[in-house]
């Protein structure tokens, strides 16, 4: 029986048999293919060394398509992600986001709305006092009341307040946030003016614009003698 391939041995055996059969080979002066095909024989044992290459080939062929299913998993999963993130065409977009400073305390808002053709709004102002939950209501307020005016087609707003997006979408099946009832039913009343309206949740460092917008609007208050060097909320 003519010893098989040393291709097809080498990518039969385990890198343990690889390391054996080269040391074989130099210790009796065989070649690499008789060296690995004589481990492998030896680890064959009964069921002789060519139903060990098919048993192996097989296993190997499994194996292969369970990656390349896990890769396809993973593609998928990506693409069905940035699916969902993709804005439509023609779709008008836009970012709030609100602070408090302290926590409760002076509210600043920031919210920026971009129309297809180049169109830019952007607010940053004062809003108050109240509460960091408060802060990002009444930046979507705004932005909302500023979408109407322009009566765009289709409008995808993000935030990264997941209390507010969240209490806006389980609107109606959930009583909403304690506290912020008046709020989330100005935001419903406002969104039923608009054709289409999509309310996205975006992790905070991908919503810098409007936080900056925010930032600015907080800093444009009047700082009292004995204010805290705290950090805005």
């Amino acid at each position: 029986m003519s010893t098989p391939e040393f291709d097809t041995l080498s990518t039969a055996a385990y890198h343990t048999e690889r390391v054996l059969a080269r040391r074989l080979s130099v210790k009796l002066g065989l070649t690499p293919a008789a060296a690995l095909a004589e481990v492998l024989t030896q680890a064959a044992g009964a069921q002789g060394l060519a139903a060990l290459l098919e048993q192996r080939a097989r296993a190997q062929a499994l194996d292969a398509a369970r990656r390349a299913a896990k890769v396809q998993e993973k593609s998928d999963r990506l693409a069905l992600k940035q699916a969902r993130t993709r804005a439509p065409a023609g779709a008008w977009l836009a970012w709030f986001d609100g602070s408090a400073h302290p926590n409760p305390g002076r509210l600043g808002i920031g919210a920026l709305l971009c129309g297809p053709a180049g169109e830019r709004v952007e607010i940053s102002r004062r809003a108050g006092h109240g509460n960091s939950g408060e802060a990002e209501y009444l930046a979507l307020l705004a932005l909302l009341e500023a979408a109407v005016a322009y009566r765009p087609p289709l409008l995808v707003v993000c935030g990264d307040s997941q209390v507010v997006i969240n209490d806006v979408k389980l609107a109606p099946s959930s009583t909403g946030a304690i506290g912020l009832e008046a709020h989330r039913a100005r935001a419903l009343q406002l969104m039923a003016q608009l054709d289409s309206v999509s309310l996205r949740w975006i992790p905070r460092h991908r919503n810098g614009d409007a936080d900056r917008l925010s930032q600015q609007a907080i800093a444009s208050w009047p700082r009292e003698p004995d204010e805290a060097a705290a950090p805005p909320a």
